[in-house]
C-alpha cells in the first residue's frame, strides 16, 4: 500500500454501450468510486477520477444487427443515455470519454506498437471457430455452448455467466453460432498473443505476496485461483469488423481485442482531461507517488488484476494499481440483473418515477452494497430504508432542529451558555466521527461508513429526545439556547459528512442552514463552532419524502410485466406433430358451449365436475383444472368442447366430452375461447 500519496488516479469500469445504466452498475462501481473520490477531495487531496464509454467489441455488433442499425448508431445512442444518467446522478467524474474517440484509438495503437516493437507478443496461426454460412470467424460472444466446468448450456465463448469461469470459445462443448445457429468449423487465422505465463512470477510476488493483507478476500481469492491454475498466452487481436485496427503490417481485417483496448481507455481519458485542463497526465499514471485504484465489478477482476497489470508491466513506464476493490453482483428481486432480458431498474427510468430522489437510491444501494457477497435489491427494502431511516432518522432530526430554531429564535443561531456534561460528551462524540468514517472509507467499506454517518443523525435525535428543549423552554430558556446550539452543530457536521454519500442532500442541507463557505472534513474534528452564534438559517424544508405503497407496487408490477414478457419470448413451442389427413380432423366434432355449473370432485384435488350446455344437450364433463380455477369463477364461461369423445368414467362420474385448454407464457392454464357472439352448439371447422 502507498502511504500518503501525492495524488490519486481513480478509475471506474467503462460501461458498455449496448444498453443504459442500471442499479447493478451503480451499486457495483459508480457509487463506490464516487464516494471515494468525493471523500478524498473533501480531504484536500489531488484526485483524477476518470471513466468513459466502452464502444468496441462483439456485443456492439450484435446489438447493431439485432436493431438493424450501424454500430456507430448503437454507441451514439447509448453513450448519450449513459452520460445523461451520470450527470443526473452527479457522478463526479473529472473526465468521461469514449473509446471511439481519436485520442483513444491513437493511445491504444501506440500501446500495442510499443509492446510489438519490444517483442512482447507471440505471433501465432491458430485454429478458430468459423461460421461457414455467415462466412466469418466467430468472436467469443458470437458463440454459445455448454460450459466444460459447470455444464451450463448457455455459456458464452469468453465466460460462463453461471459459474464465472473465464473461457476460450474453443473450450465450449457443442458450440453454436449465435448468428446462424450453425455448428462452427475450425479454420486457421493469425493473431498476436500476450504471453501471460511470462509474468506469472511477477504476478505471484506483486499480488499473492504483496497484496495478501490489503486486497478484498473476494478479489484476492479469484486472482489466486487464476494464477494457481497456470497462466497461458492470451490473444490481443480478433477477426472483427468493429474496433481499433491492429497497427502492424499483415494485420489487415483484424482489430484489437476489446479487453486489450478498454482498460487503456482510462489512460486516454486522462490524456483528454489533461489537454482540456492544461495539465500533465503522466504524473497520474507514471509517478510512484500516485495511488491508482480501479473500481470494478467481479466479472472484471481478472482483466484488472492479471491482464492489465501484465500489459502495464510489459510496457514498463506505468505504475500498477494499489487496490482493486471489486464488488460482487447485485440481484433484483431474487433474479440476476440482465440488460438483454430487461430485468433491471434503469437509472433514466428511475428518475422519471422518483424525480429528485437520487440520494434515496444512492443510500439504498450503498447500505445494501454487495461488497463481499452478492446482495439483493428489492423495492420493499428500498421503501423501508427511505421511510424508516432517511425520513425517520436523518430527515426527522434536521426538521426538528430547523423548526425549533425558527420558532424560538427566528432562525438565528443562539449563543450557548455553560455546557453540561451531556453537551460536552455529545460534542466530543461528534468530533470523533470524521476519523471513524474516514477509516471505513479508506478501507473501501462504504456500507460501514454510511452506517456511521447515520449514527451522527442518531446522535442528534437522541440528544434532542433526552434534552427535550420543547419542555425546558418554559422554565429555563437559557438552557435551551445551549441545547439548540449543540443540535445545530450536529446538523452542520451532517452537511459535510454526508456529501460523499448523499451529495444532493448535502447541498440542500447547506442551503437550509445557509452555509455559504463549505466546511472542511477536518474542521469538524477541530472545533465545536461549525455554525456560529448569530448566523441566520433558512426555513424548514423536508430533506426526504415518504414513499407510499402505491409507488412501490407500480415498480413491482413493472417487473412482473417484464417477467411475463420474457416468459412469452423464451417459451419453447412444441414441435409439430405427425401429419394427418383432413378426414382425421373431420372426425372431431368441436362445438361452442357454456359452463352452467361447476363443483369440485370429492376427494380429488385436480378435478372439477362441469355441467356444459353444448347446444346439443346439457352434459357432464369432468376436467382436470381445479388447481387453476375456482368453480364459481368459470360459471357462464364460453368454451370449446370436443363433444364426440368416447365417454369415460372418472371416480364414478361419466365424463361426456373434453374442454379445450392451453397454457400461457407463465405456464398457467387458459381456456381456448370461441368468439363470445358464437351460439352454443355452433360447430368449429
Amino acid at each position: 500500500m502507498i502511504q500518503n500519496p501525492k495524488r490519486y488516479t481513480i478509475t471506474a469500469a467503462l460501461p458498455y454501450t449496448n444498453g443504459p445504466i442500471h442499479i447493478g452498475h451503480l451499486a457495483g462501481v459508480y457509487v463506490p468510486s464516487d464516494i471515494y473520490s468525493r471523500y478524498l477531495r473533501l480531504q484536500g487531496r489531488d484526485v483524477l477520477f476518470v471513466c468513459g464509454s466502452d464502444e468496441h467489441g462483439v456485443a456492439i455488433s450484435m446489438k447493431a444487427k439485432k436493431e438493424g442499425i450501424t454500430p456507430q448508431q448503437v454507441i451514439d445512442k447509448y453513450d448519450g443515455i449513459i452520460r445523461k444518467s451520470f450527470i443526473d446522478f452527479d457522478i463526479s467524474f473529472d473526465n468521461y470519454s469514449r473509446t471511439s474517440a481519436k485520442i483513444h484509438h491513437d493511445t491504444a495503437s501506440e500501446f500495442f506498437r510499443t509492446l510489438y516493437e519490444k517483442g512482447d507478443f507471440i505471433e501465432q496461426v491458430t485454429e478458430q471457430l468459423y461460421d461457414a454460412k455467415a462466412d466469418q470467424f466467430l468472436a467469443d460472444r458470437f458463440v454459445i455452448g455448454t460450459c466444460p466446468k459447470c455444464g451450463n448450456e448457455e455459456a458464452y465463448g469468453d465466460q460462463c455467466e453461471k459459474c464465472g469461469s473465464t473461457l476460450n470459445a474453443t473450450d465450449l462443448i457443442n458450440p453454436k453460432s449465435t448468428i446462424t445457429g450453425e455448428t462452427p468449423i475450425m479454420k486457421s487465422t493469425k493473431h498476436w498473443f500476450l504471453p501471460l505465463d511470462r509474468y506469472e512470477d511477477f504476478l505471484k510476488e506483486w499480488i499473492l505476496v504483496g497484496h495478501k493483507n490489503d486486497w478484498k478476500p473476494n478479489v484476492y481469492g479469484q486472482v489466486k485461483s487464476w494464477i494457481d491454475g497456470g497462466l497461458e498466452p492470451r490473444a490481443v487481436t480478433r477477426d472483427l469488423d468493429w474496433g481499433i485496427d491492429v497497427p502492424v503490417e499483415g494485420a489487415e481485417g483484424k482489430k484489437l481485442y476489446v479487453w486489450f483496448d478498454a482498460p487503456i481507455g482510462y489512460i486516454s481519458s486522462s490524456k483528454e482531461w489533461a489537454l482540456r485542463e492544461g495539465k500533465e497526465w503522466e504524473p497520474y499514471w507514471k509517478d510512484q507517488d500516485t495511488k491508482l485504484v480501479h473500481f470494478i465489478g467481479k466479472d472484471n477482476i481478472v482483466f484488472h488484476c492479471v491482464i492489465f497489470p501484465a500489459m502495464l508491466k510489459a510496457e514498463g513506464s506505468y505504475i500498477l494499481p494499489d487496490n482493486v476493490p471489486a464488488n460482487e453482483f447485485l440481484n433484483l428481486e431474487g433474479n440476476k440483473l440482465s440488460t438483454s432480458k430487461n430485468w433491471a431498474v434503469w437509472l433514466h427510468e428511475y428518475l422519471e418515477d422518483f424525480p429528485g430522489q437520487q440520494d434515496v437510491l444512492r443510500y439504498a444501494l450503498t447500505s445494501n452494497a454487495p461488497e463481499t457477497k452478492d446482495n439483493d435489491f428489492t423495492w420493499k427494502d428500498f421503501q423501508a430504508r427511505n421511510n424508516n431511516e432517511l425520513v425517520a432518522i436523518y430527515g426527522n432530526f434536521i426538521n426538528r432542529v430547523v423548526v425549533l430554531t425558527n420558532k424560538y429564535y427566528n432562525g438565528v443561531v443562539p449563543s450557548p451558555n455553560e455546557l453540561s456534561e451531556v453537551d460536552e460528551a455529545t460534542l466530543t462524540e461528534l468530533k470523533a466521527y470524521p476519523a471513524v468514517i474516514s477509516s471505513s472509507v479508506e478501507r473501501y467499506r462504504f456500507r460501514e461508513a454510511l452506517g456511521e454517518l447515520m449514527n451522527v443523525a442518531r446522535l442528534g435525535n437522541k440528544y434532542l429526545a433526552d434534552e427535550e428543549p420543547w419542555k425546558v423552554i418554559k422554565d429555563n430558556p437559557e438552557r435551551v439556547q445551549t441545547q439548540m446550539y449543540v443540535a445545530l452543530q450536529i446538523a452542520a457536521a451532517l452537511s459535510i459528512l454526508c456529501e460523499p454519500f448523499l451529495p444532493f442532500t448535502a447541498k440542500k442541507l447547506s442551503r437550509i442552514l445557509k452555509i455559504q463557505s463549505p466546511l472542511s472534513w477536518a474542521t469538524i474534528s477541530e472545533t465545536s463552532d461549525l455554525i456560529v452564534a448569530g448566523h441566520q438559517i433558512g426555513e424548514a424544508e423536508l430533506l426526504f419524502a415518504k414513499i407510499e405503497d402505491e409507488e412501490i407496487q407500480k415498480q413491482i408490477d413493472k417487473l412482473e410485466a417484464t417477467k411475463t414478457a420474457n416468459s412469452a419470448e423464451n417459451k419453447k413451442v412444441e414441435p409439430q406433430k405427425e401429419a394427418i389427413q383432413f378426414d382425421d380432423f373431420a372426425k372431431m366434432d368441436l362445438r361452442v358451449g357454456t359452463i352452467l355449473e361447476a363443483e369440485k370432485m370429492p376427494k380429488a384435488n385436480k378435478l372439477l365436475i362441469l355441467k356444459v350446455d353444448t347446444g346439443i344437450d346439457v352434459r357432464t364433463i369432468v376436467s382436470g383444472i381445479a388447481e387453476s380455477f375456482k368453480p364459481e369463477d368459470i360459471i357462464g364461461k364460453k368454451v370449446t368442447v370436443l363433444v364426440n369423445l368416447a365417454p369415460r368414467n372418472l371416480r364414478g362420474v361419466e365424463s361426456q366430452g373434453m374442454i379445450l385448454m392451453t397454457t400461457n407464457a407463465e405456464g398457467k392454464l387458459v381456456f381456448v375461447n370461441p368468439d363470445t357472439e358464437a351460439a352454443n352448439g355452433e360447430t368449429i371447422n
